[in-house]
């Protein structure tokens, strides 16, 4: 199963991947669907700490997208495996077979 496809990546029945995507300096549009780098995932300190923030970087500018989850402990999870993946394609991490690693 790819991480994209992957049954816990929903928030309220939607599905969470991938992330908006919002440009952290500046009011250009905004990039849409697995597209940049991604450079940092960092969990949410406020509960329900079901929340990630990632920043990917595309075309030499930096984004901001929120991936949130239903699932605290799923979150926990793929922040861990995002930050295993930083410095990668976010479609390649989209890709990701995870049948193995979340059951």
């Amino acid at each position: 199963m790819l991480l994209r496809d992957h049954p816990l990546m929903m928030y309220h029945g939607v599905r969470s991947w991938p992330p908006v995507w919002v440009r952290r300096h500046g009011n250009e549009s905004n990039p849409q669907g697995e597209v940049g780098i991604l450079r940092h995932a960092v969990l949410s300190n406020v509960p329900p700490h079901s929340t990630c923030f990632l920043i990917m970087e595309y075309l030499g500018a930096e984004y901001i997208g929120l991936l949130l989850l239903d699932d605290r402990d799923f979150c926990h999870q793929v922040v861990e495996l995002l930050q295993r993946y930083r410095n990668r394609p976010i479609s390649e991490i989209g890709s990701l077979d995870v049948s193995v690693i979340f059951l």
